[in-house]
């Protein structure tokens, strides 16, 4: 059974310092406020996976965080870059970043065979890019009944992976419906996992489309009302669309980056 535990004590005891950490949701139901309570604990060294990061890990990345990001597409949606992730890339502030880049398909299949169990995953997917030249982690493969070349690439199994649902019960199972990305496959392949979630409640109500992850496949579960924000959540809240905007020009700027980090996070840039 899954325990319950505030969300402070979720990652005080399931992140550590140079743990491999995913942070998914596609679209909606990311788990920002989880995002910003690893700042506030102080984690440092973490290899940060997502298919897609924005502005949290912009946030995280900037916080002096991460060493290493694997991911497949990197920006702040419908505005355009995230200038700590620049920043650490081109200027090694505050700290040097590693990236290791692939495709959606490719970190997609990386969770599936994390969750499968399998040492790896084979795709048709990078065909015809230059990823390969640039990333280890992408190989050449031939399938031993075709002849076809595809590509391999290797399981993802993240030391914890924390996501954002709509609903869990008592007992721990979660409910989650909407865009659910790879959130599940996500969870399944992690060694832990945390999901923050809106409302904990006696009982989970049939959703059409919803997704269940079983108490038994989750570590821990934190409630917190509004923790995608400024994401959205279905069926609780919409996408705050003048935040990811106004982030833009706070992250451009290593000054106020300071100002946010200390005023709205807590602690010192």
């Amino acid at each position: 059974m899954a325990k319950v535990l505030s969300l402070a004590d979720g990652i005080a005891e399931l992140v550590h310092d140079g743990d491999v950490v995913a942070l998914e949701g596609f679209t909606h139901l990311i788990p920002v406020a989880a995002g910003h309570e690893i700042i506030r604990q102080g984690r440092k060294d973490l290899t940060l996976v997502r298919m897609t990061p924005d502005i949290v890990y912009d946030q995280m990345i900037g916080a002096g965080c991460a060493r290493k990001l694997i991911f497949s597409w990197g920006g702040n949606p419908g505005v355009g870059s995230l200038h700590r992730f620049r920043d650490a890339v081109q200027h090694s502030w505050p700290v040097p970043l590693e990236i290791e880049e692939h495709s959606h398909a490719g970190m997609a299949n990386r969770y599936v065979a994390g969750a499968s169990g399998l040492p790896f995953a084979v795709l048709r997917g990078y065909t015809g890019t230059d990823l390969a030249k640039q990333t280890d982690t992408i190989k050449p493969i031939t399938c031993p009944f075709t002849g076809e070349q595809l590509t391999a690439v290797p399981a993802l199994n993240p030391d914890v992976t924390i996501v954002h649902a709509q609903r869990a019960d008592r007992a721990g199972n979660v409910q989650l419906w909407g865009i659910a990305g790879v959130q599940k496959e996500a969870v399944l392949a992690a060694k832990r996992s945390l999901v923050t979630v809106e409302e904990i409640v006696d009982e989970l109500e049939p959703k059409p489309g919803a997704v269940i992850l079983p108490n038994w496949a989750v570590t821990a579960v934190a409630e917190v009302p509004f923790g995608a924000r400024p994401s959205y959540a279905a069926g609780y809240y919409e996408r705050d669309n003048g935040a990811y905007q106004a982030w833009d020009a706070i992250g451009k700027d290593r000054e106020e980056f300071g100002k946010w980090l200390a005023g709205i996070v807590g602690v010192k840039a």
